[in-house]
């Protein structure tokens, strides 16, 4: 069974996840939405509310899961048999960032195989960091979150 873990805060969900996911679905039995949690870090939405938005953005597609864990995340792919860590691309910068964890993944991992998917360009400025500042300021998220959870966000 091939079963890819799809990692991030998620704080929110994206239009940009929401299209990598759904892109790799061909590719995977299984993708698991893998909800990392840091004691240290404080998010702006909930672990439950972060949950919710992902079950609603893809209806309970029995071929999604979502799971929170805490740790290293080769760790957690070892614990639910995933053989692959899918990370989406924006740009360059994303390159470089994702592919020395990649590398350290594999260090620690050999059987694990991190696939990069490009974002497509029109999502490509889209990130959570930027939703969660529009929305903090008053502004309408509303084209950049999937439409499952478009009147589920507010400040």
């Amino acid at each position: 069974m091939k079963i890819a873990v799809f990692p991030g805060s998620f704080d929110p969900i994206t239009k940009g996840h929401q299209d990598i996911i759904e892109r790799a679905l061909p590719l995977f039995d299984k993708i698991i939405v893998a909800i990392g949690t840091n004691s240290a870090k404080k998010y702006y939405f909930s672990l439950e509310q972060r949950t919710n938005f992902i079950e609603l953005t893809f209806n309970n597609n029995p071929k999604i899961e979502v799971i929170a864990y805490e740790g290293l995340t080769i760790d957690f792919c070892k614990l639910v048999n995933a053989n692959y860590i899918l990370r989406g691309l924006r740009n360059s910068a994303d390159y470089m960032y994702e592919n020395n964890i990649a590398q350290m993944n594999k260090a620690m991992d050999n059987n694990i195989e991190t696939i990069y998917m490009p974002t497509i360009p029109e999502l490509a400025a889209i990130n959570s960091t930027i939703v969660r500042d529009i929305l903090i300021n008053g502004g309408n998220v509303e084209q950049f979150v999937p439409s499952p959870i478009k009147n589920k966000l507010s400040v």
